[in-house]
């Protein structure tokens, strides 16, 4: 065996290691859904975030220590390079172990020392014919047993221990649902059901994802399971609606825990039930946001040889933390910590990267915009324009190197690029305004109840996404719950002038008014009426207090992440699940 491909096999066997724990981590979802263990849902979508850089850290020094002299020298690296792809066949993950190789090589090599010849830049194995040990997918035949009975063979196909509430009812309910969704077509002989094998777990869900095959046609759907408060189970919802699946699906929610041998497979399926959802965030939404993030990064550089637009600030009203800047374009946008904060921001850059760990590792409820962490991105200089140049050298100095023809910005998030609240409201009236409202509040409300307190509220700060939903982007000012003190203004002393601008009371760090909040949300006094007959509660104390207690009782008000409109409304009770 040579040295390169000695090397090679110590980088795969890192991230064989990480995936066999990444798939276990996985797989436990089940047991944590069955034993209402909310708890450690939370810890174990904490963990498997975090472990792929542990894995990486070994590999990368297990080559430090055995192999020093590769380090210093990118010759060898085309050489280590062929003898993984060598080892990668009939490998089950091999798109996700190139992204692995990228990772580790990148840390050992010093940038001056690695190119596009040293890593994966593009994919060197396809993946389109992977088969597991396991089928990705389960088919069930509706001429030959009855849709009833095919839909109870589906939904009890997945081992669990739970008992059901009521599942002849459960499947009753279901098959009416579906028929609805079907309409009145004839059945074809390839009439199908066909489910992916593998439970989707997220917080207190568990999900079915499927379609139904009738001749041509393809109908997605997704079956969601949760559990009363005594642990039974019964199916809560059918979704099938193109814009419900996607925001299922969001970039703003937790990842899912799927328990996959070959993820390029469900990746590809859920493509082509979702074919406007990008590739890259299929990945991460299964968890796989590394290879996610390898994926857009090559799209970056796709569409940049095939553009001819220049990186710019981007609109909206300038932030005092972060600079942004986007290329029309892309539809995404690029948030660099600038080198100084603004009067009264005094977080440091630490700080500010520790919120979005913050939020990365916490669940979005749908109301919190998912960012991928870039590290040395290069970028063309020619294709940056002179104002935001001018601005990355006097705001972000420390963020960038020039070299050549190419700016490296050293720490950038890249975040799929929302209307801000403010520009859209300049532009909508009526029934849409109405509504765009009352969804700002209600994402204030549903970031409470999941332990979220976003700080900052102004209008500016949330974004309207493509599927018209409000979701917080600004993080700085982010915190848990409980780091709060919420209290309500005391009256003015008698022999105080009430206009004056100085508090009569002492204000500590941690103390938040909300009565104060009315003044950051609307000028207009029809908007702001149009906020308080919905959301007049967000602006007391009580509101946010009773909000923290049923947290640390872990009797929060759970978000369901589809309408109700989704739901099989026949249950007398149900438990809200998140």
């Amino acid at each position: 065996m040579t040295e390169q491909t000695t090397i090679a096999r110590v980088i795969l066997d890192g991230f064989d290691k990480h995936y066999r724990l990444f798939r276990e981590i996985s797989a436990g979802a089940c047991q944590r859904f069955e034993h209402n263990d909310w708890s450690a849902v939370d810890e174990a979508n904490r963990a498997r975030i975090k472990m792929y850089d542990s894995r990486v850290h070994e590999s990368v020094e297990r080559l430090r220590k055995d192999f020093p002299h590769v380090q210093h020298s990118g010759s060898e690296w085309p050489a280590i390079k062929l003898a993984y792809v060598a080892l990668l066949h009939q490998h089950l993950q091999p798109e996700c172990a190139e992204t692995f190789f990228n990772s580790v090589a990148c840390q050992v090599l010093h940038r001056r020392y690695y190119n596009n010849a040293h890593i994966f830049w593009r994919p060197s194995v396809a993946t389109d014919y992977l088969e597991g040990q396991r089928p990705t997918l389960m088919s069930y035949y509706p001429r030959q047993t009855g849709l009833r009975r095919a839909l109870l063979d589906m939904v009890t196909s997945f081992p669990q221990h739970l008992r059901w509430r009521s599942l002849r009812a459960d499947i009753r309910h279901l098959e009416t649902a579906l028929h609805q969704a079907m309409g009145a077509v004839a059945e074809k002989p390839n009439h199908q059901l066909q489910i992916l094998g593998s439970l989707f777990y997220r917080n207190k869900g568990a999900y079915i994802v499927g379609r139904e095959i009738n001749s041509i046609r393809k109908l997605p759907f997704v079956i969601s399971l949760v559990q009363t408060s005594d642990g039974e189970l019964f199916i809560d919802a059918l979704i099938t609606d193109a814009q419900d699946m996607a925001l299922l699906f969001s970039f703003s929610r937790a990842y899912f825990m799927v328990d996959m041998d070959v993820p390029a497979a469900y990746v590809s399926f859920l493509h082509e039930l979702m074919p406007n959802k990008p590739i890259h965030e299929i990945y991460s939404l299964l968890g796989l946001q590394k290879h996610g993030k390898t994926i857009l990064y090559r799209e970056l550089h796709h569409h940049l040889q095939f553009s001819r637009d220049t990186f710019r600030i981007a609109d909206g009203i300038r932030g005092m933390v972060m600079l942004v800047f986007t290329l029309p374009s892309y539809p995404f946008v690029f948030k660099i910590i600038r080198d100084r904060f603004d009067p009264p921001k005094s977080a440091s850059r630490a700080e500010v990267r520790e919120k979005y760990r913050l939020v990365k590792n916490h669940d979005r409820v749908g109301r919190l915009a998912d960012t991928l962490e870039f590290s040395n991105v290069a970028l063309p200089l020619d294709r940056i324009d002179a104002e935001l140049l001018s601005q990355l050298k006097s705001d972000a100095s420390m963020n960038i190197e020039i070299e050549r023809d190419r700016i490296i910005i050293k720490h950038v998030y890249i975040e799929r690029r929302m209307t801000p609240l403010n520009t859209y409201l300049a532009d909508v009236e009526g029934e849409e305004r109405t509504r765009i409202i009352r969804d700002y509040g209600h994402a204030i409300r549903e970031l409470a109840g999941a332990d979220i307190f976003p700080g900052d509220m102004m209008l500016k700060n949330f974004g309207v996404t493509r599927h018209g939903r409000v979701v917080f982007y600004d993080y700085d000012e982010i915190c848990y719950m409980h780091e709060c003190n919420f209290r309500k203004i005391p009256p003015t002393p008698e022999w105080m002038d009430e206009t004056t601008s100085e508090p009569w009371y002492s204000v500590r760090a941690e103390d938040v008014f909300p009565e104060s909040f009315a003044a950051y949300f609307f000028s207009s006094a029809e908007d702001k009426e149009t906020f308080r007959r919905q959301h007049g509660d967000l602006t007391t104390a009580d509101f946010w207090k009773e909000q923290q207690q049923l947290i640390e009782s872990d009797s929060r008000t759970d978000v369901f992440p589809y309408p109700d409109a989704a739901r099989l409304e026949y249950r007398e009770k149900r438990k809200h699940m998140r």
